[in-house]
């Protein structure tokens, strides 16, 4: 095993290279498949191979080895939009056993600046839009970084791929990408992804959601998640398919792309299928190339799921976290209405487990904290052993999910455990009740929160952003949840909202909610709205 350094880097690679890291993916398959197309990119029309990704990858490992002394350990951060030559950072920084650190574009300097200062890269890519954001960050931070763009990448030019100096592995726990997490309950954490992890989250999307060398997928979330990454850009580029670009991520534009480009698979949240079922192109696009549909996230109402079946077209779910994978669990399409809510069953290579808070097994059909191992598990946090050692304190990741298992084995997540809310002595899980309440077909968004209540100690409270201003009521939606829900999960309050306040990663951010909604009408003495 390679000799790891506090941060993550290692120093390995003198002892034959047995492990196939991320960075020699591209020329397996140049070797493999030289000629199939592996990157479509819309706005350009260019069509690339495997056999010219793979030189635009080397000779871009070799540019910033020998121009900008990257080296093995060393991070590169990124703060550019999706494009061709994002991907060829992902692969040459990996073929140097560098460590690619994506960072979000909707960021503010200052917030960007942390990172930085947290990650120290040797280098910032970035596009043209991006730059002055990434001047501000790197003097926010106090940094002197290089800003390379990446419209100076050297392309394809095979005398300059000829240098390139890959490192060699031998079992590949040396880290390849850096994702900082949301932070929605404090400072972003880099969870640290390994070549190993990345591999093992390929092999397992492959066999549990059957991805063949023959299918294509339009990639349109932002590289900087690891939805955009890792659900099926990396698990693509390991099996030999084709990852279409279509840039621009609005709904009309990412359904011409599957038209056009025959697109035999798609990934989205619930929200972003929802906007494509409502836009005015879907009923005429022909989406007969499409095998199935996969979304995750948060559980897809069924009215989704039936608006899709219309088109013939099904869904697989999944489960998953940028610390131990994105495609951790699977649920057929047959069983999407039979186990609607549910996440489906562990994938192949993986490990599922419900704790309590001591850290024993849950008692069978209790609910307990999710917690996985396999593979497919990261490294830990970045600079953060207290973070990772609570994480991961016995060999499984706890997730900070909690959920149950049916007599099936089919796993339902309940909701975060920091937001879970006692009422009356009973537990009360906000993602079950968001789940019904998404189902209404007046309701376009909902999230629910616990406020203390003399009585009861804590009961919900519901924040909902109707579809049709004025077309709901409080006790319309209340009547919804009568005889859905056991009376102790049913709000006690609705509230109307105009959108739901969410961080740069689109999750909703709860603590806004309490604090406008709760803790706002406690200060001031007003009766809450309802």
């Amino acid at each position: 095993m390679t000799a790891s350094d506090p941060h993550g880097g290692s120093h390995g690679g003198s002892h034959g290279g047995r492990f196939v890291g991320v960075g020699e993916w591209l020329g397996q398959r140049a070797s493999l498949s030289p000629d199939r197309i592996g990157l479509v990119d819309v706005a350009s029309g260019e069509r690339l191979s495997y056999r010219t990704l793979n030189l635009r990858a080397r000779a871009l490992a070799a540019w910033l080895a020998e121009r900008h002394g990257v080296r093995q350990g060393d991070r590169v951060a990124a703060l550019a939009a999706n494009s061709p030559e994002y991907l060829d950072a992902l692969f040459a920084c990996a073929l140097l056993g560098a460590i690619l650190t994506p960072l979000n574009w909707r960021l503010t300097a200052p917030e960007l600046a942390g990172i930085l200062r947290d990650c120290e890269p040797v280098a910032l890519l970035c596009d043209e839009a991006q730059r002055p954001r990434a001047e501000s960050a790197i003097r926010a931070a106090g940094l002197a970084t290089p800003l390379l763009e990446m419209a100076s990448f050297p392309g394809a030019d095979p005398a300059l791929a000829a240098r390139a100096v890959p490192f060699a592995s031998d079992d590949g726990e040396e880290i390849a990408l850096i994702l900082y997490t949301s932070g929605t309950t404090g400072v972003p954490k880099g969870a640290m992804l390994s070549h190993r992890m990345l591999t093992w989250n390929a092999i397992n999307t492959q066999i549990s959601w059957g991805l063949r060398e023959s299918d294509s997928a339009p990639i349109f979330a932002p590289f900087f998640h690891a939805g955009g990454l890792n659900v099926l850009t990396t698990p693509l580029y390991h099996l030999g398919g084709t990852v279409v670009l279509p840039r621009d991520s609005g709904p009309a534009a990412v359904l011409q792309a599957i038209e056009a480009e025959r697109c035999t698979v798609v990934f989205a949240v619930p929200t972003v299928f929802q906007m494509m079922l409502e836009s005015p192109a879907f009923a005429s696009t022909d989406l007969s190339s499409v095998r199935f549909c996969i979304t995750g996230g948060s559980s897809c109402p069924l009215p989704i799921i039936a608006g899709y079946a219309e088109r013939g077209l099904e869904f697989r779910q999944g489960y998953g976290l940028t610390e131990v994978g994105v495609n951790c669990f699977s649920l057929a399409p047959e069983d999407a209405v039979r186990k609607a809510g549910s996440v489906g069953r562990p994938v192949f290579h993986s490990r599922a487990r419900l704790v309590d808070e001591q850290g024993r097994d849950a008692a069978p059909g209790a609910v307990g904290e999710l917690a996985l191992a396999g593979p497919h598990v990261c490294s830990g946090y970045w600079r953060r052993p207290q973070a990772t050692a609570e994480a991961m304190p016995d060999g499984w990741w706890r997730t900070g999910d909690l959920a149950r298992v049916d007599d099936e084995g089919y796993y339902y997540i309940v909701g975060r455990r920091k937001d879970m809310f006692i009422s009356g002595g009973e537990n009360v899980y906000p993602a079950e009740i968001e789940g019904l309440l998404a189902a209404h077909p007046g309701i376009a968004e909902v999230a629910v929160i616990g406020r203390p209540d003399p009585r009861w100690g804590e009961v919900g409270l519901a924040v909902v952003v109707p579809r049709q201003t004025g077309a709901l009521t409080a006790q319309s939606v209340l009547e919804f949840c009568a005889g859905r829900l056991a009376r102790y999960k049913i709000p006690k309050e609705v509230v109307f909202a105009d959108s739901l306040p969410r961080n740069a990663m689109g999750k909703v951010v709860k603590a806004e909610l309490f604090d406008r909604f709760v803790q706002a009408a406690d200060d001031d003495g007003r009766s809450r709205p309802s």
